[in-house]
C-alpha cells in the first residue's frame, strides 16, 4: 500500500505522518469543531484535524479552556469526524481528563475513541507523570499527540499565553520532556510559542514529527486554529497569525445586507415564493 499522504480511498495514519517527516513533506494540520467546517477542512487536503478544546474560545466564547468538558469535546469531535474523509482527525483531552490518573486518562481517551471514530488523543505537558500517562495509552494501542511549550490548560500557572523555553533552564526543561513523550511513546508533538530556534532544535532531536503554532520555520508541519486563519475572529492577531482570509469582514457586510433587505422589503421577492 502507498504511504502518500492523501492516495485515494484511503484516511491518512499517524505512520504517514512519520513518513512525512522522513521525507520532508511539511505536514498541514487545522483545528475544526463542526461537520461543515470539517468537511472543507478536509477537502481542502489538510493532513491533520485537531478537534481542539480552544472551541472554549471561538465556539463557547470563554476565557479560557479549562472548564470544557469532555461530554462537549466528544459532541463536537462527532460532528467533526461525520465530515472527515481524509484526514487523521485528533481530539484534545480537556483538563483534568487525564491529569488525576492514569486510570481516568484510559478511560477516558478511551472513550473519545470508541465515541467519535477518532483515531488519536491529544494532551498537555512533559512532566514524568505525563510521560508515563502516555506510555500507558500507547501500551493499550491509543495513539497520542503531545503538546509542550505553552500548554494553555496550565495558563495560570504559565501566567497567561507566554513564549516558552527562552532561558538556559527553560530550554532544557522542553529538551528533556520532548525527548520523554517520544520515548513514553508520543506518535507526534505540537509546539506551541516556542522559539523558533529551539523549535528546530527539538524537531531536529525528535523521530517523531513536530507542528508547531507559534514555533517558527523549524517544525516538521504547523497547525492554526480555524477561526483566526479565517478571519473569523478579528480582535485576535498574535504575531505568529496569518490570516488567509477575512471572512468575518465578508460575513458581517451579508448579515447587514440581508437585515436591510427584509426591512424594506426586499427580500423576499417573487422569485423566491413558491406558487
Amino acid at each position: 500500500m502507498s504511504t502518500q499522504s492523501g492516495s485515494k480511498g484511503r484516511s491518512v495514519s499517524v505512520l504517514d505522518l512519520q513518513e512525512m517527516k522522513r521525507r520532508g513533506e511539511r505536514i498541514a494540520a487545522l483545528t475544526a469543531y463542526d461537520y461543515l467546517f470539517a468537511r472543507l477542512v478536509d477537502a481542502a487536503g489538510t493532513d491533520l484535524v485537531l478537534i481542539g478544546d480552544s472551541l472554549a474560545h471561538v465556539v463557547q466564547g470563554l476565557d479560557s479552556t479549562l472548564p470544557v468538558t469532555l461530554d462537549e469535546m466528544i459532541y463536537h469531535a462527532r460532528a467533526v469526524r461525520r465530515g472527515v474523509q481524509r484526514a487523521l482527525v485528533v481530539v484534545d483531552l480537556p483538563f483534568l481528563s487525564y491529569q488525576v490518573s492514569r486510570e481516568d486518562a484510559l478511560r477516558n481517551a478511551g472513550r473519545v475513541l470508541k465515541e467519535t471514530g477518532a483515531a488519536a488523543v491529544k494532551l498537555e505537558g512533559g512532566a514524568p507523570e505525563i510521560a508515563q500517562t502516555i506510555g500507558a495509552l500507547a501500551r493499550v494501542g491509543i495513539p497520542v499527540m503531545a503538546h509542550l511549550g505553552f500548554t494553555p490548560q496550565s495558563v495560570h500557572a504559565l501566567g497567561g499565553a507566554r513564549v516558552q523555553g527562552r532561558d538556559e533552564g527553560g530550554r532544557q526543561r522542553l529538551l528533556d520532556e520532548a525527548r520523554a513523550v517520544q520515548d513514553a511513546g508520543a506518535f507526534s508533538l505540537v509546539l506551541e510559542l516556542v522559539p523558533g530556534a529551539l523549535a528546530a532544535e527539538v524537531t531536529a532531536q525528535l523521530a517523531i514529527p513536530t507542528v508547531g503554532i507559534g514555533a517558527g520555520v523549524g517544525c516538521d508541519g504547523q497547525i492554526l486554529v480555524l477561526h483566526d486563519m479565517l478571519g473569523l475572529n478579528p480582535g485576535f492577531q498574535p504575531r505568529f497569525l496569518r490570516r488567509f482570509a477575512e471572512l468575518g469582514e465578508q460575513a458581517a457586510q451579508g448579515l447587514g445586507d440581508y437585515v436591510r433587505a427584509v426591512k424594506a422589503g426586499e427580500y423576499p421577492a417573487a422569485e423566491h415564493t413558491f406558487a
